[in-house]
């Protein structure tokens, strides 16, 4: 082999190893206001592909500020993948039909972990066109609706 071979091939195996794995990544070194890994990154953008796909990008936003604000929030678990897991919270079901987020859903999901929260700090969001659970909504503080999605603490 010649040098430029033995190159090519040292530069193929760093970005095969730079590729396949997220390393958590310091909240401080994105500007985020919670820590998040990519692998997090990537799954609240998915998150949102699934909750609020064909809303505006203040809805998408504000969908994934909800999941920013649980995992602030003590009352919740306290990390983006627990937050989005914890039974009957989100339609996780609906994760595998979307492998790869748009790039509007990872815009909106980076700026809510940036601190973007046009909800004002919600912790729940429904759709009132189709919850069977919209009356325990109705009881919730601060509530405010962003396209098809009413917001609540």
């Amino acid at each position: 082999m010649n040098n430029a071979t033995v190159t090519l091939i040292v530069l193929l195996l760093a970005v095969l190893a730079l590729s396949s794995g997220s390393p958590p990544v310091a909240s401080s070194s994105r500007s985020f206001v919670i820590p998040a890994t990519d692998d997090e990154v990537k799954l609240l953008a998915r998150l949102i592909d699934v909750e609020a796909r064909g809303e505006p990008f203040r809805g998408k936003v504000a969908v994934g500020a909800v999941v920013v604000n649980r995992v602030k929030d003590p009352r919740f678990p306290n990390t983006i993948r627990e937050v989005i897991y914890e039974p009957n919270q989100f339609y996780t079901p609906g994760l595998p039909r979307f492998p790869v987020p748009s790039d509007e859903s990872l815009r909106a999901a980076l700026a809510a972990l940036r601190g973007q929260d046009p909800t004002g700090g919600a912790l729940f969001f429904y759709n009132p066109d189709k919850a069977v659970t919209g009356a325990w909504f109705a009881t919730r503080p601060g509530r405010m609706r962003i396209g098809n999605h009413v917001f609540t603490k």
